[in-house]
């Protein structure tokens, strides 16, 4: 059965962010992810966690002026120390919420910087987060994001990402494999997920087309629910989707596994 966690950026807007941890205890949710924890207190953040009995899953580095669009600073030269002060930021967070994955969020790529700057910049970058990271006992884990979302973002593509990953030469950074990203971008869902099991720590949903909820478009979850438990993933599942009314009419396909 899929461990499901609500993502509390996607999900309940038409709640104040902090009693979105109520309503995902309701629906049956253990665990919750979201984009970023930075606006708000760590105790506060906490208290909900404990309160109602829910895992802090995942959170993302800071990524840069979000309300301006910037999606990620990793990739851009001349932000390296913003970079640096942010993964000293998120660790705090992380341990402060029991949080034991981060994610790195590339960014887009910049205008008129020679390609292999951009790439060093960003190995260099998940090489420096993946080692305090690991000092600390967290992951680091980096997305794929598709690029009719987000045109020009730097990380898009699976094999892209494991190359990245490579060339740090670190352990302790793995895939957080996003499927609604990827039907977008390359499609071959199952056999890109089985074959790279092993450094999948982190999966994301959503349907296609529209990013609402599954069974609202063109991707089979039930098949890929079934798929993940044979192979044997055993990592959980975001709930990363914009509901297509509100959430708690659109949970029907969740509550078999809640």
């Amino acid at each position: 059965m899929p461990k499901l966690c609500a993502n509390l950026t996607m999900l309940w807007n038409e709640l104040d962010f902090l009693d979105r941890f109520e309503a995902a205890a309701k629906a049956g949710f253990k665990g919750v992810e979201y984009l970023f924890p930075y606006a708000y207190d760590k105790a506060a953040l906490a208290d909900k966690l404990a309160t109602h009995g829910l895992t802090q899953v995942l959170h993302n580095l800071p990524a840069g002026d979000w309300a301006g669009g910037e999606r990620g600073i990793a990739c851009l030269p001349g932000r390296v120390g913003e970079f640096q002060d942010g993964v000293g930021k998120a660790i705090e967070y992380a341990q402060a919420l029991g949080c034991r994955q981060l994610n790195v969020l590339a960014g887009i790529t910049p205008a008129g910087v020679d390609a292999d700057t951009v790439r060093e910049t960003f190995v260099s970058n998940i090489r420096f987060a993946a080692d305090r990271l690991q000092a600390a006992g967290i992951k680091l884990l980096i997305e794929a994001i598709n690029t009719y979302d987000i045109p020009g973002f730097y990380v898009h593509g699976t094999q892209q990402t494991l190359d990245l990953i490579a060339a740090s030469g670190s352990d302790n950074i793995f895939v957080q494999y996003d499927i609604y990203h990827m039907q977008r971008m390359e499609g071959e869902l199952a056999a890109t997920m089985q074959k790279h099991l092993a450094r999948i720590a982190h999966l994301q949903l959503a349907d296609n087309p529209g990013r609402n909820e599954p069974g609202t478009g063109e991707i089979n979850y039930p098949f890929l629910f079934g798929f993940l438990e044979r192979i044997g993933y055993q990592g959980w599942i975001g709930c990363e989707y914009k509901p297509a009314t509100t959430t708690d009419a659109g949970l029907g396909w969740a509550r078999p596994y809640l």
